[in-house]
């Protein structure tokens, strides 16, 4: 009885992080913490259940997320920086090729997560703290490097810091999930009103065989290093998130566009499959989820982490093919639909999302943050300057914990 109830809990957190991926701003940290606080007090569920429901959530989510930020410019957490590459094919009529190269790498960490297990099982919990020393100092030089190699190097300064200043505020303000409002403002809102003002049509989007949507040997090892040095820094360390990962893995070794999309694809789903290793390596929890499983099984067991394991690689596996399908549909159905007007609807759904999630402080965050984004794409400097929303606070959490 209890392995159908298992079977059927894996299903339904398939089906549950198949919505949370394709609706923007729902983002699996919030459903964790809904579905923690409506089960609090029940004891219908088996706990391992529960738990797996919350891994096949999120595994799911991590495949998915990509298709609304790379068809509808609308970002979460974990995907934003996929938006401008994503974009920029899609205006190409190669949206859903942006949309298989992110799930390429999304595969891709699935024996990555493997290989990483034994490491943060023994080795994790002596290295912890001399890593924690140096981090700081990393993410400095990253931000440095960023400013260094602008262009407009004034302009760039002054984009990281206005980002970083926003962020330090937007995280000491009372704003409810104040992720959303920022990154949707900085990375989302703002492309899709300059693209507005610009009135692109979008060309009949191409559907290549699968064997044919492939990166070059160069691109594939580029991209795979890069994101073996710098995702399982983001599933242990607190302050670093997937676009922290992201961020310096690109910077270390540099990244074709394509290449880009299969590292953010596979550093989004390493942080998530690694953060649950973490809780029985050194019983920290770094995403939402990973808290939420961590509250349920308060006595981690090797066997339970097992279980883990094989449903994330089994979820994966299954997420990839019907992540396939739907970006499909979403290429089919995206050219039938007059450009402005859904731009105009997502910027609308945005809208309410943040001002639901977010309350009306988020909705001031969400505007000044819109602005940001518009002011640095007129200017032509590098929207990655605007990670300086999550580098700051991230630099002065570390000097000053």
């Amino acid at each position: 009885m209890i392995s159908i109830i298992i079977a059927l809990a894996i299903i339904a957190g398939i089906l549950a992080g198949t919505l949370t991926g394709l609706f923007p701003g729902i983002h699996i940290n919030l459903v964790a913490a809904i579905l923690l606080a409506s089960i609090a007090t029940s004891t219908t569920f088996p706990p391992l259940a529960l738990a797996l429901f919350i891994v096949s959530l999120a595994t799911t989510h991590t495949f998915l997320d990509f298709i609304p930020s790379i068809y509808l410019g609308a970002p979460e957490e974990d995907s934003f920086l996929a938006v401008l590459p994503g974009h920029q094919l899609l205006q190409q009529g190669r949206g859903h090729e942006a949309v298989v190269l992110t799930l390429y790498g999304s595969l891709i960490a699935l024996p990555i997560i493997l290989f990483f297990t034994p490491f943060f099982l023994f080795i994790l919990p002596s290295v912890l703290k001399p890593v924690t020393i140096f981090m700081p100092y990393l993410l400095l030089f990253i931000s440095l490097y960023l400013i260094f190699r602008e262009q407009y190097l004034l302009t760039g300064l002054t984009v990281f810091l206005l980002a970083g200043f926003l962020g330090l505020l937007t995280f000491n303000l009372p704003v409810k999930e104040p992720l959303l409002p920022l990154l949707t403002g900085l990375f989302g809102a703002s492309a899709l009103i300059v693209s507005l003002n610009n009135r692109p049509v979008l060309p009949k989007q191409k559907h290549q065989p699968l064997k044919k949507i492939k990166l070059t040997k160069k691109e594939f090892l580029k991209a795979t290093f890069a994101t073996i040095i710098a995702a399982p820094f983001a599933s242990f360390m607190p302050g670093l998130g997937a676009g922290h990962a992201a961020v310096i893995g690109s910077e270390l070794i540099p990244q074709e566009r394509r290449g880009f999309m299969f590292l953010v694809g596979a550093i989004n789903t390493i942080v998530v499959g690694l953060s649950f290793v973490t809780i029985y390596a050194i019983g920290r929890t770094r995403t939402g989820a990973a808290a939420a499983v961590n509250q349920i099984l308060p006595n981690f067991t090797t066997t339970q982490l097992s279980y883990i394991l094989i449903t994330i690689i089994a979820v994966g596996l299954l997420a990839f093919f019907l992540a396939l399908q739907i970006s499909k549909s979403f290429s089919k159905l995206i050219t039938r639909i007059n450009y402005q007007t859904l731009t105009l609807t997502i910027l609308a759904i945005l809208l309410i999302v943040n001002l639901i999630f977010s309350n009306t402080i988020g909705l001031l965050v969400l505007l000044t943050a819109t602005a940001l984004g518009v002011f640095a794409i007129q200017s032509q400097v590098r929207r990655i300057n605007l990670m300086g929303a999550l580098l700051l606070p991230t630099i002065i959490f570390y000097f000053f914990l």
